[in-house]
């Protein structure tokens, strides 16, 4: 591909290519494939006119090699591509508004009289037939008042006052629509897969592969607590499959032999080996990420309580205009009762603005599920923090190995990460980290790994059976016995560090010590969290007392819990909520998918378990906990911005409504104000939140 470059400095570079104009899916692959390149920083590509902008690192010769290198007939790119990327939605309703806006002024300039009249009869014909279907229905809601107040206006022959009502309700669907759409898209592209490796199964061994090497009829291995990448059929093993990332349900689904699964779903309990059937860029759940629509799930009930009341003042609408008939004799008056609205306001600004503040969220790397969990995050009271992976650091390290009995260090760290691998778990990720960094490389040795929940992992290697985990898992439940004459070695190990261990044979073998730092914000974020509106945060963890009263101290919590289990922690939860308080439960692992399930609202840490992710309402970026504050100030200025246009929609079309009763305004007048108001308030709900709290506009 040739290109030709517009302006340049240094590390960044603006460019224009062979093609003049790019269709959305052509932009989109170029995107993908710029963004691609390993010096690449950041980059844009505007498709109306082939021009690109890249910030970059590194060489500009290799980039510009790059760039000359890209073809659009590239077939591997282009099944590469997500197919949803939000462009193409992003153009079709700016010129569907664009269309709409320009029809109505070019008609309104010249459009001789009798045929502007026509063409507002023919359009009102869409807001009668609204109309009717409510009264047959026998409700007296939101299209029954715009129906009346349009047919109202053109029988006085007030075509421009009618055109104006049917323009503004017209352009608020569209708004509404497209702004629905985008955050849900943009909602559901954040949730998208993740997996950049697959294990791969070659005969009986396993290989860590890059998802974009993965073809049809290849056999892949997804082990419990994994996401399923790709679309296939199960050849071996069975496992419960988490499909609400699908179906909605959260009831697990089993599977075995011959079962068709589907990419984005989670392994809950035991693996599976699955012959892939779509390779990445063309899964089913890739292609219904459009297709994700609102439900009750996503609505705060602050939103639903407003339109619900939008529809019960209709009546009181009506009531007044006929009174105000009845009383003045004064048609003009009447109407300009029935020329106001509470609905459109309400019915608009509240969804919008909450569709606003989970794009906010985005922006800050926080995911919100739906709105309903914002609500949850304003009233929380309680939150409740895992230890590992979110006050400390998401990746621990290993600070030393120590061998018992007859084993030799390297040995017993090469066999840890030989188990640990396959769980995604901070500490499961240091073992596996400190093998690679000393070079300690190894092949399959052991059959089926089970991963005992909040305890550790089992497997047979040579015919011996093989454990690691937990003190409580390791000892009290698979009883193991410390190797004769090392107990005192036992006893002498370092306190200040977490302990993982590893036993053959039911003899200890190794004990992996963990240096897990306290991440350096943890001793800020409760006094940051007390001062958005929390009362009480408490630290549950499965780790000892020891540890657990250390980091306690040292992060300033309420109260902290050691050596619970995962059932523990969802039943404290289940406790705080009985007492009518609102709970935020902070995880990253499988053992705390129960907890995230019985919280008001879950928050998983995205470095940890995928099924952590899958199961939380709200998932946080893990790079900073501050994130958690800026979720609860998120939640907050949410909470006040829909108060806020609440109280406004009420006191503003209250006062119009009088002025009209007066007769200080004409009915055209508080129609265009009214109008205006709806669409200032829902422009006014679309822009950012904490920019302006930062700004001081609130707190």
């Amino acid at each position: 591909m040739r290109i030709k470059i517009q302006h340049e400095i240094k590390g960044r570079i603006r460019f224009s290519t062979q093609k003049k104009k790019m269709t959305a899916r052509e932009a989109d692959m170029f995107l993908f494939y710029i963004n691609s390149l390993k010096n690449v920083t950041s980059a844009k590509v505007y498709e109306r006119t082939g021009d690109s902008v890249v910030c970059y690192t590194g060489s500009r010769q290799e980039l510009i090699r790059n760039l000359v290198a890209f073809s659009f007939e590239d077939k591997e790119l282009q099944e590469k591509v997500p197919e949803n990327t939000g462009r193409e939605l992003m153009n079709q309703y700016k010129e569907k508004l664009v269309s709409k806006l320009a029809i109505h002024f070019l008609c309104k300039l010249f459009l001789p009289a009798p045929a502007a009249k026509a063409k507002a009869v023919i359009q009102s014909l869409h807001f009668i037939k609204e109309g009717l279907k409510c009264i047959r229905r026998r409700k007296l809601e939101v299209p029954v008042l715009d129906a009346t107040a349009i047919t109202v206006s053109l029988i006085r022959g007030d075509v421009s006052t009618a055109s104006s009502i049917m323009l503004l309700l017209g352009v608020g669907e569209i708004l509404e629509e497209w702004t629905h759409k985008k955050s849900v898209a943009d909602l559901a592209r954040s949730m998208s897969l993740n997996v950049e490796k697959v294990w791969k199964k070659e005969g009986d061994t396993e290989i860590l592969t890059e998802i974009q090497d993965i073809k049809e009829q290849d056999l892949i291995c997804v082990h419990m607590g994994n996401m399923i990448p790709l679309d296939g059929i199960v050849t071996q093993g069975e496992a419960m499959v988490n499909q609400a990332s699908l179906t909605g349900e959260g009831i697990p689904v089993k599977k075995e032999k011959d079962a068709y699964v589907y990419a984005g779903t989670v392994v809950e309990e035991g693996e599976l080996t699955i012959q892939v059937k779509q390779s990445a860029g063309s899964t089913r759940y890739e292609k219904i990420v459009s297709m994700i629509e609102d439900s009750e799930r996503l609505k705060s009930s602050l939103e639903g309580k407003a339109a619900h009341l939008a529809d019960r003042l209709v009546p009181f609408s009506f009531l007044g205009t006929i009174l105000t008939y009845l009383l003045t004799r004064n048609a003009t008056r009447a109407l300009s009762i029935l020329m106001v609205d509470f609905s459109c306001a309400l019915k608009l600004s509240m969804p919008i603005a909450v569709l606003a503040a989970m794009r906010e969220c985005q922006d800050h790397q926080i995911t919100v599920k739906g709105g309903k969990f914002l609500e949850a995050v304003a009233e929380a009271e309680t939150v409740v923090f895992d230890k590992t992976g979110t006050f400390t650091k998401a990746q621990p390290t290993v600070a030393e190995v120590v061998a018992f009995g007859e084993n030799d260090r390297d040995s017993m760290l090469r066999l840890a990460a030989c188990l640990e691998e396959h769980f995604p778990h901070s500490i499961a990720n240091a073992v596996v980290a400190q093998a690679k960094k000393e070079g300690l490389s190894h092949e399959e040795m052991h059959s089926k790994v089970e991963y005992v929940v909040a305890h550790g992992i089992s497997s047979q290697v040579n015919g011996e059976k093989v454990i690691i985990g937990s003190y409580h898992f390791v000892f009290e439940d698979e009883k193991t016995r410390i190797p004769e004459g090392e107990k005192e070695k036992f006893n002498e190990l370092p306190p200040e560090y977490s302990h993982l261990y590893l036993a053959v044979s039911g003899e200890l073998a190794a004990v992996i010590c963990i240096e897990d730092p306290l991440r350096e914000e943890a001793k800020d974020i409760v006094p940051a969290l007390k001062k958005t509106g929390i009362r009480k945060v408490v630290m549950m963890t499965g780790d000892s007392e020891r540890t657990a009263r250390t980091i306690a101290e040292k992060t300033g919590v309420d109260q902290f819990y050691a050596e619970v289990l995962p059932e523990d922690k969802a039943s404290y939860i289940e406790k705080e909520k009985a007492k009518g308080r609102k709970v935020l439960m902070v995880g990253d692992g499988i053992n705390d998918s129960p907890a995230l399930s019985a919280a008001n609202a879950g928050v998983a840490v995205s470095g940890g378990a995928q099924i952590a992710r899958e199961i939380a309402d709200i998932t946080i970026s893990g790079e900073n906990l501050h994130q958690l504050v800026t979720l609860k100030r998120a939640g907050n200025c949410l909470m006040k911005r829909i108060h806020r246009n609440y109280r406004f929609v009420i006191g503003f079309n209250t006062g119009l409504i009088i002025l009209g009763l007066a007769g200080i305004l004409a009915p055209g007048t508080s129609a265009f104000l009214h109008n205006m108001s709806t669409l200032g308030i829902t422009l006014e709900s679309m822009t950012n939140m904490l920019d302006k709290e930062n700004r001081g506009c609130a707190d």
